[in-house]
């Protein structure tokens, strides 16, 4: 097997005529198709044709994998995880080094197949290497702060040595989403074998051929080929499959899926990490500045044409600001430009698919048609691809409306104004969800200090997003229903190992000896308590 995509020609070609032929605008080489797909393990016979969302012209026939399939992934990736394992934390970091670099020379790749599979414009397109890269460094140069043996206190000085280790847990299933395809299908995973682990990663079917190129810059980067196994199928079914096998289950999707994956884990009583959804806030202070705010506040909403799960869909804005705020934020929407092409230059795509779209034309027609008025937007836009929807903001949702609680996953947003900032924090934390949430004030001290009463697990302060989940250093997930446990920095590789404590005694057991009687080593064992206390040593 190859380690490199073929070099005899460009991954994407175009644009041929789209006068004539939109859909031959762009075309996946056939031969680096092949290519990829040949990294899955998948022998049921099997296949699934997908659709690019930028025209809905094919785009690779997937096979699919069987049980069989799976039972397989999961034996080659125990026995490569035996070896690996063992391999020093130096070799780890120097691999990870080196995927780093791979991911930034590739970008231009890596970015043509995310845009062909995904629909998203370009520039969103982007943050997906880039966050890999900042992944790749952050564990290459932390491994061994979060990896090394620990010393903490024995119960007596000199004599008790006690120190925590991490131990891998062994072979870690991650099941990855179609919005950000080649971040979410590799990001997870990498600090799990940066821990020591072996993955067996199920993507969505609309996006493995990103995941699968994420898989084979590993094997390029010099990390074992079975370490990394990829299958491809239905979730219930593959998904189901991986958590019936894995050692840890790693999940990034809907609500409504995680409470099945945590069901399952729970059944085998292996541990699980899942970032679910969101209706995530945004809030506008009366000292904001508003032309800052309003630039924030379209990325906030927009990106990846919403599909993002932590993407802003209600904002929340003080009444002294309410009437500036709305008209900035409006004529950047309208200024925005939307495109189905791979190029530069478009500031929202397209949406994944018929069933996304469907989900954001019901939340906007239901609440119109109960007496929502849309400032900008509120159309699907065929001419532009078979998926587009233009940005759309609301005003005068109300709960009876169902973009009032429900996540919609699309480029849909409601406005509240506000005159007590108490109040807007709790319209903020009303609900379900705590994923992600957004403040806008010159006083950013203030601001930090209203973000602690915010229930949700990341907090960005005059940034929409980007602050919390590009510093790989703090963790990011969701609190209530939007999930449990955390990517990136310290808990985000610590969730893929077990602690083990191991303990060394000196000199004398601690129990009695030296012919004390139980009753006299029970006086020396108090007398000694009473002598640490005072000292402080232990």
């Amino acid at each position: 097997m190859s380690n490199s995509i073929p070099a005899d020609g460009p991954l994407v070609t175009g644009p041929g005529d789209p006068e004539h032929d939109p859909g031959a605008a762009y075309a996946l080489e056939p031969d680096h198709v092949s290519s990829l797909t040949s990294l899955l393990l998948a022998t049921s016979g099997e296949t699934v044709v997908t659709r690019t969302p930028l025209t809905g012209a094919p785009l690779a026939v997937l096979p699919q994998s069987s049980d069989a399939d799976v039972d397989e992934a999961f034996r080659r990736a125990r026995r490569a995880q035996q070896t690996w394992s063992r391999t020093s934390l130096a070799h780890r970091q120097q691999l990870l080094l080196r995927l780093h670099d791979l991911v930034l020379d590739r970008q231009e790749e890596i970015l043509d197949l995310i845009v062909w599979e995904s629909g998203k414009a370009r520039k969103h397109a982007f943050d997906e290497p880039l966050h890999i890269a900042l992944t790749a460094r952050y564990y290459g140069r932390t491994l061994n702060r979060h990896l090394d043996p620990r010393r903490v206190p024995g119960v007596f000085p000199v004599l008790t040595r006690a120190e925590v280790n991490r131990i891998p847990k062994g072979v870690v299933g991650v099941i990855s989403p179609w919005n950000y395809p080649f971040t979410m299908a590799l990001c997870d995973g990498l600090a799990a074998i940066a821990a020591g682990n072996a993955v067996v990663a199920k993507p969505d079917s609309q996006t493995t051929l990103s995941a699968l190129y994420a898989a084979r810059l590993l094997v390029e980067a010099g990390f074992p080929a079975d370490l990394w196994q990829v299958v491809s199928g239905p979730g219930p079914r593959v998904g189901g499959a991986i958590i019936d096998r894995a050692d840890y289950v790693c999940f990034t999707g809907s609500t409504a899926t995680g409470r099945r994956v945590a069901a399952q884990a729970a059944e085998r009583l292996i541990g699980a990490s899942l970032e679910l959804g969101g209706k995530n806030p945004l809030l506008v202070l009366r000292d904001a500045d508003v032309e800052k705010a309003a630039e924030g506040a379209v990325r906030a909403a927009f990106s990846n044409a919403g599909q993002l799960c932590v993407s802003i869909e209600r904002m929340f804005v003080a009444d002294q600001v309410y009437d500036r705020f709305v008209d900035r934020f409006v004529a950047r929407t309208e200024a925005m430009t939307l495109g189905a092409t791979l190029d530069w230059g478009n500031d929202m795509g397209s949406l994944i698919n018929e069933d996304q779209l469907r989900t954001v034309v019901a939340h906007v027609d239901d609440a119109v048609a109960k007496g929502a008025h849309v400032l900008t937007g509120g159309r699907a836009r065929p001419d532009l691809g078979p998926f587009f929807y233009e940005p759309t903001i609301l005003e005068g949702v109300t709960p009876e409306m169902a973009c009032f609680g429900n996540e919609t996953f699309g480029p849909v947003v409601s406005l509240y104004r506000f005159s007590d900032e108490s109040e807007a924090v709790d319209r903020a934390n009303d609900g379900e969800y705590g994923l992600n949430a957004s403040i806008y004030s010159r006083d950013g001290a203030r601001a930090r200090a209203l973000a602690r009463r915010v229930k949700c697990g990341t907090v960005n302060v005059n940034e929409a997003f980007a602050a919390t989940f590009a510093s790989l250093g703090a963790p990011m997930g969701g609190m209530r229903q939007s999930g449990m446990g955390r990517r990136q920095g310290a808990e985000g590789i610590l969730r893929y190992t077990e602690t083990q404590a191991v303990a060394t005694q000196r000199g004398m057991p601690l129990a009695p000896a030296f012919g004390l009687s139980d009753e006299a080593y029970a006086k020396v064992m108090t007398a000694s308590l009473r002598v640490l206390k005072r000292t402080g040593r232990a």
